[in-house]
């Protein structure tokens, strides 16, 4: 009997050792592959990450490996990562283009498979076989910058409902070449939108061209635009206006409302007739072009104004797309300032990881008017002042900057204690103790604690409805799953506790 156990023992301990050398073998197998190879289990935790795929993402395996891969990466789509919607939906894909981000900042493209593994009908995980094409990107970007692109659609960042309502309707009229009107504030990105348009359109392929109808005197604007005939004045020569290079492609008008009313009329024909005449000629030249255009003020207030013509308002704005500005959705003010801190890591050689809370409630409360230009400026302002810190605090920003700021928190937290101050009015019909109102001021909560405490009660409820289920969590509260994750970890809640 004992020497039966004593066999089994020995078997037990060489099928153990079978299986680490295969184990070992397979590791050494999947280094040797010159594709990356990323496998998380059901929760996205990292259990095996290959030599390539950390060259590819230039990260150590040792600071992947054990963690959440939405810890380690951060994904600007709103879809977010490859492989944690394999696990969430339990979908393969293939040929995958993916952009995103590391923790220094470093922009990472790979072009993914990615599928689920199944045991037992239930997902135990899923993994990714990439390809970089990183250095591709880049040289394809340098050449789409040169036809004026820049950013697509995932370069636009939107948390809050008002502008995933407007980059949706974006993307559906990018689908056509209709004209499109935007209407925004100065610096609310209304050429980001216009630039995503394009790259969606079936023009994409073709030249996007901008012109900003501000930045050049009115005298010129004719010849730019519309071209010239040699001999149309002293000088003038046989050269294409920008209507004419756009063709095929896309022409982008800023700040339409700056065009004075005889050019804005001869753009007009330009729309109805698909023709563009040359100044000093008398040939029209046909043109295949779509227009879109962008304004900073109301276009019936400009109309009545005199600095738009409403018939070309009407061709214009087959579409008119809004863009709210900054104050209107302050939920895209932490992702704002974390996209601008990444950038910027990498472009000064920094690993700032963030704004001191106190600064982040002052950002929340003041109303920017010059919108996510003007956060994107104080950012950089700031990350020029720095040195080895690794968070944002008011130190960092200009005096002038630092007292608007202040300003502006103090007068949120001044209005929600007068709100607080209504409220008790109106339930409390006696009158308080002497010295209660000592009390009630020492006892007050500032307002960091009163958003933290709101923002709390919101998450642990979506989180009991759905049993700790971050994904439906967040898809209840009408929110990326990063942006939950981030006020997870703000206020301290852990979804494993509302877990079956």
């Amino acid at each position: 009997m004992q020497a039966r156990l004593e066999h089994a023992e020995r078997r037990r301990g060489m099928h153990a050792q079978d299986a680490e050398a295969r184990r070992t073998l397979l590791e050494a197998a999947l280094d040797a592959l010159d594709e990356g190879v990323h496998v998380v289990d059901a929760a996205g935790v990292t259990v095996f990450y290959n030599r390539k795929m950390a060259d590819i993402e230039a990260m150590a395996r040792e600071d992947v490996l054990g963690r959440r891969i939405d810890d380690v990466f951060s994904f600007p789509d709103a879809a977010g990562s490859t492989l944690l919607d394999a696990v969430r939906r339990g979908v393969r894909r293939d040929d995958v283009r993916q952009t995103y981000f590391n923790r220094r900042g470093q922009a990472i493209t790979t072009v993914n498979r990615t599928f689920p593994v199944y045991a037992e009908g239930r997902i135990l995980g899923a993994v990714e076989i990439a390809r970089d094409v990183t250095s591709v990107e880049q040289l394809r970007s340098t050449a789409f910058g040169q036809a004026g692109v820049r950013y697509t659609f995932a370069s636009i960042i939107a948390e809050s409902a008002a502008m995933r309502e407007v980059l949706e309707q974006a993307r559906r009229a990018a689908r056509t070449d209709s004209s499109v009107l935007i209407v925004g504030e100065t610096g609310t990105g209304k050429e980001l939108l216009a630039q995503g348009i394009h790259a969606a359109s079936p023009r994409r392929d073709g030249p996007f061209v901008s012109q900003n109808l501000a930045a050049i005197p009115d005298t010129l604007v004719e010849g730019i635009l519309f071209g010239t005939a040699r001999g149309a004045f002293t000088g003038a020569v046989d050269r294409p206006g920008l209507i004419e290079q756009a063709n095929g492609g896309t022409l982008l008008l800023d700040e339409l409302n700056a065009m004075s009313a005889p050019l804005q009329a001869k753009l007009l024909r330009v729309l109805q007739e698909r023709v563009v005449r040359r100044v000093g000629d008398l040939k029209d030249r046909p043109v295949d072009v779509r227009i879109l255009a962008t304004m900073n003020e109301e276009p019936g207030h400009a109309i009545r104004e005199g600095r738009l013509r409403a018939d070309l308002f009407y061709r214009l704005s087959v579409v008119t797309l809004t863009v709210p500005p900054l104050r209107s959705r302050r939920e895209d003010i932490p992702p704002l300032v974390a996209h601008f801190i990444r950038r910027l890591n990498g472009a000064f050689g920094l690993r700032v990881e963030g704004c001191e809370p106190t600064l982040m409630d002052a950002f929340l409360a003041y109303d920017w008017p010059g919108n996510v230009r003007e956060l994107e400026h104080v950012i950089e302002g700031a990350m020029n002042l720095m040195e080895d810190e690794a968070k944002i605090g008011f130190q960092h920003l200009p005096g002038h900057v630092r007292r608007r700021l202040e300003q502006a928190l103090d007068e949120m937290q001044g209005d929600g204690e007068q709100r607080r101050r209504d409220a008790r009015d109106e339930v409390v019909h006696e009158p308080a103790p002497e010295g209660a109102a000592d009390e009630i001021g020492r006892d007050r909560p500032s307002f960091r604690q009163l958003v933290r405490d709101y923002a709390r009660t919101v998450l642990q409820s979506a989180l009991e409805e759905t049993r700790g289920n971050v994904s439906e969590a967040a898809r209840r509260l009408d929110m990326s799953r990063q942006n939950l994750q981030y006020w997870l970890r703000e206020v301290g809640v852990d979804p494993a506790r509302y877990r079956a």
